[in-house]
């Protein structure tokens, strides 16, 4: 039977340091990508609220709706969690030091732990909040062992490696590999997860993205196999004799989308989240 789920060791080694950790922190914060914030959430985050407060980062919303991450926002907010939609490759974070800073007692830093599934932002995010020349420091007496903090002005943070669901569907894999947070040849290749978005656009009615960067179109009665052709033609994905390369023309696709070359998208909104 095929793999369809990375997690190599260090996410296994990773869960368990956080696990250990969640009780001396003050505050975690979990960053989802903002175009799918219910398929980006950590498989760690029901465990660890359960020991410690939880805030929430929307990443790339410079790559989503505007107005889908205003929805998510107030879907947070009402759900009594602090929530930040940020452009990472811009950020601006002088709310966020003053809205995390109340989560610490006075007489030291805030203490809080990055998490997230790979790719959604993490390290960037530490990078913006503490500074990308804050220093490593060494271990906290009290705080297990091995974990590498980074200190920021008022903060002392420790980031994590990106931690998928073992026990996830080969379906969510795949909408994880739409939008780069998992590895597309591990579940099926280029190809498959290609197909599954085709589908997923056409049937959201969102295929006039690609249509208008590419005018490639998708009618109603043409299968998705000849719709990637379509594209792999447009794209110049051919190999000898002129047949596509339907491979190299997924790939194309697959990573003009989950690097916003497509145009901004949301994917699922909190009144309307089932979109696999």
């Amino acid at each position: 039977m095929a793999r369809t789920v990375w997690y190599p060791g260090h996410m296994a080694k990773g869960k368990r340091k956080l696990s250990e950790l969640a009780g001396k922190l003050d505050i975690i914060i979990e960053v989802r990508d903002a175009r799918a914030p219910l398929q980006t959430s950590s498989p760690l985050i029901g465990e660890l609220s359960e020991v410690c407060p939880v805030a929430v980062v929307l990443s790339k919303k410079d790559l989503a709706d505007d107005k889908g991450t205003m929805k998510w926002l107030a879907y947070f907010s009402s759900s009594g969690k602090k929530a930040w939609a940020l452009d990472l490759l811009k950020p601006r974070m002088d709310q966020v030091r003053r809205d995390l800073a109340p989560f610490g007692p006075s007489h030291r830093e805030v203490r809080l732990a990055v998490v997230g599934i790979p790719n959604v932002g993490k390290s960037m995010f530490l990078n913006a909040l503490v500074g990308k020349s804050s220093a490593q420091v060494g271990g906290i007496p009290g705080i297990t062992r091995g974990v590498s903090w980074y200190k920021g002005k008022g903060f002392l943070a420790v980031d994590s490696p990106g931690i998928l669901d073992p026990k996830a569907g080969e379906s969510v894999q795949r909408c994880l590999a739409w939008l780069g947070s998992s590895k597309a040849e591990i579940i099926g290749g280029y190809e498959t997860v290609a197909l599954d978005l085709i589908s997923v656009l056409r049937r959201k009615g969102i295929w006039s993205m690609v249509e208008a960067k590419w005018t490639v179109p998708a009618p109603d009665g043409l299968s998705s196999e000849a719709v990637l052709e379509n594209l792999g033609k447009r794209l110049g994905c051919l190999v000898t004799g002129g047949a596509v390369d339907m491979s190299a023309a997924a790939r194309r696709f697959v990573e003009a989308f989950s690097t916003g070359r497509l145009g901004r998208v949301t994917l699922e909104l909190p009144e309307d989240p089932e979109w696999i």
